[in-house]
């Protein structure tokens, strides 16, 4: 199945996931797919309103690290329900090198509450680091279009692999395995 067929069929499932090939040959996703380029250096953390169990992180400081970004928003059903998948990933492999960043960017004014994104750490049993980009900034240095989002960067920087939407677990859990070189 060549890679617009199956990004195009993703996209009618409500599902985009872009493997390595299908992301670096940028002329085939449909028109209006913008996402950060896999094999581009990761943009920044930008215009963070506030940084939840961490202090600021950037780019820069988490070279030589595997890191997925994960963007969601606590009132977003199909976020939620990535939550257990992403918490597992964490426990599992952040003493082998790999660092999760949360990225909420909100939908509605009311996700914009600190207290509530708080609230929301507490209750998924979210202990990775969480930027709250309010103003859609790190969402938009990353050209990202959908929630839930994650972007998987190698140690030197460069995003290898990108997926919006619930479900490919197991691929972006043996993505992870592969950069780290550890086995599950």
């Amino acid at each position: 199945m060549n890679a617009s067929y199956r990004l195009a069929l993703a996209l009618t499932l409500g599902v985009a996931t872009l493997s390595v090939a299908a992301a670096q040959d940028r002329t085939s996703s449909p028109a209006g797919v913008e996402v950060a380029e896999t094999s581009a250096k990761a943009p920044d953390f930008e215009g963070i309103n506030n940084w939840l169990n961490s202090g600021p992180l950037n780019m820069s400081e988490l070279r030589g690290k595997v890191v997925m970004v994960n963007f969601w928003t606590y009132g977003c059903y199909n976020c939620v329900n990535t939550l257990p998948h992403v918490t597992k990933l964490h426990a599992k492999y952040k003493d082998k090198g790999l660092v999760i960043v949360g990225v909420h960017t909100p939908e509605f004014a009311f996700e914009k509450s600190l207290s509530n994104v708080q609230a929301a750490l507490k209750r998924h049993g979210i202990a990775y680091p969480v930027a709250q980009d309010n103003d859609s900034a790190t969402w938009n240095a990353y050209r990202n279009q959908y929630w839930p989002a994650q972007y998987i960067v190698d140690q030197t920087g460069r995003i290898v692999y990108s997926h919006a939407g619930e479900g490919a677990y197991d691929e972006i859990e043996k993505t992870i395995q592969n950069l780290l070189k550890v086995n599950s």
